[in-house]
């Protein structure tokens, strides 16, 4: 292998000819976002918009500031500071990949327990939108009633000690007290985690925390703060050594390349208080309707994922597009969308739910993509309920079949048993492994206490269509196994 070029600043103009590199100059940017939550998808989604507006001299006033409040977050700190918060972005397309340098992030804050650093940049009147990736279940969300769960431990210290808050959300507080002192204006909280009403979810998490401290200041975001809801959409497997390897295959040395499909969708309401970049010149789609374009996503692509993970998992499958040449899971996948989903999933303009199953069997199924099962199986606890059990309520409320979908829980439930079809332990992938672990034991004798898991399914322990058919389903694989199951059912 030739000699591999480290990503920097100094080196972008000796990369090799073949990867792309910014058109812009960086000392030209300066910030006005702070991203809390630096993690791949970032970096291949809204990161990637802004990259493409400042290629077209568009826009040099909104770089970002990347922000972080888990332990966690100060490795890919340090990875990123060495190579100048330069990304490659390499796009695994069956066609042929390709790489492209970014450098819409301009720096990275210190990792700290009282986050002072990022509640003072915040602050900062330049900054004028702050966006999360935090995972579907960081927002503090309480499973019963859907407000914020004032009662989780992060929660009632940050409202105790406003000053000193361990959570984004906190810091976000703090750092708008100070802006509303100092007559510097609110901020747009700007959600990029895949979340039903995902801009209505963080203002509850921010207004919600506010109001345990200061009520006064709570109302006053509540009042002048904006939090769009938005969709969000491109598949961005995690980095491993095979990733740090194909950005060597492109002549450069990056200490966290991004592996991404050949496709993005963001889908955002144009409501920002103190304004925005041109993110539909690259792409994005304004509207008043995210809803619906939400809705098609969540249900089809997330509850897709979550409806072929499992099979997949305990069969031994390492990736996605391994379930997606299964021909069982592939013909699970179809059925259950078409039958159970797609009915209470509406069109979008240019899409019908068939159309969207169409799209979604292609990407999951593209080889490039090293998409792991064990990926898009964790969380199973805030998954589930956000991706599957809706469209199990639609399809209860309407009379349509739910069958499939007790098979997708069931399947859930026998991987939380934490070992594969040949027996193979499954390492914990779940925040509340032990708990699932426990109550996916007691369920092989009495079904009915997965679903009494009532933080995850609500009533549905109390709807005989749909707990007979789980515990028919739960018994089926665990006396037949996962194939024989996805068998019978496709042959109803």
């Amino acid at each position: 292998m030739d000699e591999l070029t480290p990503l920097s600043l100094a080196t972008l103009r000796q990369l090799p000819s073949h990867v792309a590199v910014p058109r812009y100059e960086r000392r030209a940017l300066s910030p006005g976002i702070v991203h809390i939550g630096l993690g791949n998808f970032h970096r291949a989604h809204q990161a990637w918009y802004l990259h493409s507006l400042f290629d077209m001299g568009r826009n040099h006033d909104w770089a970002i500031i990347g922000a972080g409040v888990r332990p966690g977050d100060a490795a890919m700190r340090e990875k990123l500071l060495a190579q100048d918060c330069l990304s490659t972005l390499i796009a695994l397309d069956p066609a042929g990949k390709s790489a492209q340098v970014t450098g819409a992030m301009i720096g990275f804050l210190p990792v700290q327990p009282d986050n002072a650093a990022l509640i003072a940049q915040m602050a900062h009147p330049a900054i004028r939108i702050v966006s999360l990736t935090v995972t579907e279940g960081g927002y503090f969300t309480d499973p019963a009633s859907g407000g914020l769960d004032t009662a989780h431990p992060d929660i009632r210290h940050d409202a105790a000690n406003p000053d000193r808050p361990r959570t984004a959300f906190g810091a976000m507080v703090a750092s708008l007290a100070l802006r509303r002192s100092r007559g510097h204006g609110p901020f747009t909280g700007l959600c990029c985690d895949n979340l039903q009403g995902n801009g209505a979810v963080f203002r509850q998490a921010v207004v919600g925390l506010a109001q345990l401290s200061d009520p006064a200041l709570a109302d006053w975001i509540d009042a002048e703060c904006s939090f769009p809801n938005a969709m969000v959409d491109c598949i961005v497997p995690a980095t491993g050594p095979r990733e740090i390897a194909l950005a060597q295959e492109f002549g450069l040395h990056d200490a966290a390349p991004v592996t991404h499909e050949n496709f993005r969708q963001w889908v955002i309401e144009d409501d920002f208080c103190a304004g925005r970049p041109d993110w539909d010149l690259a792409g994005a789609t304004f509207t008043g309707d995210v809803h619906r374009y939400e809705t098609m996503k969540i249900r089809i692509l997330n509850g897709g994922h979550q409806v072929i993970c499992g099979a997949g998992a305990l069969l031994g499958l390492t990736t996605i597009a391994e379930t997606m040449a299964h021909p069982l899971i592939r013909a699970l996948l179809r059925k259950v969308v078409t039958d159970e989903i797609a009915p209470h999933v509406a069109p979008v303009p240019g899409t019908t739910p068939e159309q969207y199953l169409d799209l979604i069997d292609r990407r999951f199924s593209n080889p490039e993509i090293s998409d792991t099962t064990r990926r898009v199986a964790f969380d199973g606890s805030s998954r589930h309920p956000g991706f599957i059990v809706p469209s199990i309520r639609d399809g209860l409320r309407s009379g349509a079949p739910v069958e499939g979908l007790a098979l997708v829980s069931a399947l859930w439930a026998r991987y939380c048993l934490g070992l594969t079809a040949d027996g193979t332990v499954i390492a914990p992938n779940d925040p509340h492994w032990t708990a699932l672990q426990s109550v996916a034991r007691e369920a092989l004798h009495t079904p009915r206490l997965w679903l009494e898991q009532r933080q995850y399914y609500g009533d549905l322990a109390d709807v005989p269509r749909f707990a007979d058919a789980f515990a028919r389903w739960l018994s089926v694989v665990h006396s037949q196994g996962v194939e024989a199951a996805i068998r019978a059912w496709l042959a109803q």
